[in-house]
């Protein structure tokens, strides 16, 4: 039995076209990704809504989620509408009305040289309950982060863009270490020492009442958030810019925040400077931002965001993908009045 204490909710996942039992196993020990972190993927979060659960910006993803296969040579064995509809049948497979879903493109088992020459392509979908990533206090009153001395991956070696699961260990080494030093977070900087993005964020400031991001040249992912962001921002009467992101502009910003499907919005309101690795910890100095708390910016957007996700604002309903056909449907299936067949979970 595998534990699903980090997985609430997660009763069934998607594989290669078909439904399986969470406790079913799938990967050989000897597939080329357990070796090599050979992977494409996305994160994804539905959000439960008048209407049912509806899965936010699901065809962006979707697209990222080629985008990143083709830069690993992946040829995807199915086609985007067939991926969009998988996500929304294990949502209606699990019964959930919030969740975060993770469609996995990987090289499985076949040869073990580097070159996946004899690996299968395969995809697995998998979704379960998902609260705050930062902690929900981390929402409401904002995150400590240690700004590294180590450099983000820059883009003269590896396309920014892409989401690779070998990618991600150095998100896990640093994320590790600066929560291990008693951090909610850590920030990278890239290799002209600039602020580049978190482990697994990208960086929002508000600077002379301006919402600026940078741009992937400054080694960051352009995330979905993000640019979800930017739209809200500029809807709301703000001026956005993207544009480098200076040390100076981050430790001294009005308001700065974490955006990420996993993140959300979540203020940044302590920074602490770990960039001289013959500093000792000590002596290293912490900056508050906004005065240590949450900015009014910072909160109007992430109140603005959470609505539009839940589908309370009909002119940002073309970013939403409903789980169910109708809201009927939806309120049967999720309290369990319909048989599986009438949700479509035993068709593909």
């Amino acid at each position: 039995m595998f534990d699903t204490k980090h997985f609430p909710g997660a009763k069934k996942y998607w594989h290669m076209g078909e439904i399986y039992d969470w406790d079913t196993t799938q990967v050989h020990v000897m597939s080329h990704v357990v070796h090599y972190g050979s992977s494409a993927f996305e994160g994804i979060r539905a959000y439960e809504t008048e209407r049912g659960p509806a899965i936010f910006r699901l065809d962006d993803h979707i697209e990222r989620l080629f985008h990143s296969a083709k830069s690993i040579n992946m040829a995807v064995p199915f086609t985007k509408a067939e991926i969009m509809e998988a996500c929304k049948l294990i949502l209606r497979e699990n019964r959930l009305r919030s969740a975060y879903v993770r469609p996995n493109l990987f090289f499985g088992y076949g040869n073990l040289g580097l070159t996946p020459k004899a690996c299968p392509v395969e995809l697995t979908i998998g979704c379960w309950e998902w609260g705050a990533y930062l902690g929900t206090e981390g929402l409401q009153r904002g995150v400590h982060v240690l700004l590294l001395p180590w450099k983000r991956i820059h883009p003269s070696q590896i396309d920014a863009s892409v989401k690779l699961g070998g990618l991600y260990v150095q998100s896990n080494i640093f994320a590790t270490c600066a929560r291990k030093l008693g951090f909610d977070e850590a920030v990278f900087l890239n290799l002209e020492d600039r602020i580049s993005e978190g482990p697994g964020e990208n960086i929002v400031i508000v600077k002379n009442g301006v919402v600026t991001t940078n741009d992937k040249s400054e080694s960051v992912l352009e995330g979905i958030t993000r640019t979800t962001i930017l739209k809200l921002a500029e809807d709301l009467g703000y001026r956005t810019d993207i544009a480098p992101i200076t040390v100076e502009d981050f430790l001294h910003a009005e308001e700065a925040f974490f955006t990420g499907t996993a993140a959300e919005i979540t203020p940044i309101t302590r920074v602490t400077d770990s960039r001289d690795k013959s500093v000792p910890k000590e002596d290293w100095e912490t900056y508050l931002i906004s005065g240590g708390k949450p900015g009014r910016i910072t909160l109007q957007l992430a109140q603005l965001y959470g609505e539009v996700v839940r589908g309370r604002h009909l002119e940002y309903d073309h970013w939403l993908t409903y789980v169910y056909d109708s809201v009927e449907e939806a309120e049967a299936a999720l309290n369990g009045e319909l048989t599986k067949e009438r949700v479509g979970i035993s068709q593909y």
